[in-house]
């Protein structure tokens, strides 16, 4: 992804997961366990949680929408996401759309790239382009954990692809 004249900021990771790439892709082109770490009360969420919305076609496909809102500290926040990229089983992308409120991250794209090892499994590549938040002191949050919080989303869903398939073939890489 990395297209920096949209979004400054990357971030990305790169893991073996021991599964082909059409079942790591299945896995992680379901935005609901996708998604679910924003559901559940966590440091990087400041404790709060996101509520999800999500249609029938859960994610799994092109220009699908997927919405989440939620409140922090009696401010709501809101981010619609659309998927820009679906090239099963090798790449997904999606990106936000119109103007997100969220509070350490502006704009983003994110998505992952799959592609085969030649002693089987995938090699995987998650990443995240963002932009900072544009006003004020959403724009200092997110200079201060801007990074931190995009290198948790990415590591996130690197581990959880990692823990689904790798915990049959020992301890994750």
């Amino acid at each position: 992804m990395n297209n920096q004249a949209l979004h400054p900021h990357h971030f990305e990771i790169q893991v073996e997961v021991d599964a082909p790439p059409v079942e790591v892709f299945d896995f992680l082109d379901d935005h609901r366990p996708l998604s679910a770490h924003m559901t559940e009360p966590s440091w990087q969420m400041a404790g709060f949680t996101m509520t999800i919305g999500i249609n029938q076609k859960q994610g799994r496909a092109l220009g699908f929408r997927i919405t989440l809102s939620g409140r922090i500290l009696g401010l709501a926040l809101e981010v619609e996401e659309v998927v820009t990229k679906y090239d099963p089983p090798r790449a997904k992308t999606w990106e936000t759309v119109g103007s997100p409120r969220l509070l350490v991250v502006g704009p983003y794209a994110m998505g992952f790239v799959l592609t085969s090892r030649q002693k089987g499994g995938s090699h995987l590549c998650v990443s995240i382009d963002y932009s900072l938040p544009r006003k004020g002191a959403f724009h200092l949050l997110g200079r201060l954990l801007g990074k931190l919080y995009a290198r948790w989303r990415a590591n996130r869903m690197a581990r959880d692809a990692m823990l689904h398939f790798n915990a049959t073939h020992g301890q994750p890489r």
